[in-house]
């Protein structure tokens, strides 16, 4: 296990002062996220909530696929989601490349062919954002009662702008 040494290492850190244990795995501000795996974004604390408050989900681009849906169906009636918010963000590689362009990085990167391999390009940022709002909006197991909204989350800035 030498490749993972340092953060095994780090864990036991962790571990010594761990209190986070016995925690019921309800999102006890009611509050399910969709958003990008970019390590900018630190998702707790960008919306000013903590550990145990919140249930996400995290994928290139942030976009709401069929696993994010059933996750976010799971969210809402097994474990206390109340408001759902989907953000991408900008300066986001889905974003900023087309599908083509994405294989050829890969393709390069990896020596080996990726013109097989979706990666999910958003072309519109903002429409991309619309059409997943809509469809959580638009499942049958999501009810009316839970509130849901689109944001961007600006990298620089660290502020998010609602999308209508």
């Amino acid at each position: 296990m030498g490749d993972f040494d340092d953060l095994l290492e780090a864990n036991k850190t962790f571990a010594d002062t761990f209190d986070l244990g016995g925690f019921d795995g309800k999102a006890h501000a009611g509050v399910a996220l969709v958003t990008c795996m970019d390590s900018r974004i630190d998702p707790l604390a960008m919306l000013g909530l903590k550990h145990g408050d919140a249930k996400i989900f995290r994928n290139p681009g942030g976009r709401v696929t069929p696993q994010a849906l059933e996750a976010l169906v799971l969210g809402v009636h097994l474990l206390g989601v109340e408001r759902i918010l989907v953000v991408p963000h900008t300066k986001c590689a889905m974003a900023k490349h087309s599908e083509p362009v994405l294989r050829d990085m890969i393709t390069e990167s990896s020596g080996v062919d990726a013109s097989w391999q979706s990666f999910g390009v958003v072309p519109d940022q903002v429409a991309g954002l619309r059409e997943d709002v809509r469809k959580v909006l638009s499942h049958p197991l999501i009810p009316d009662t839970v509130k849901v909204g689109g944001f961007i989350y600006d990298v620089d800035t660290g502020l998010l702008a609602p999308v209508e």
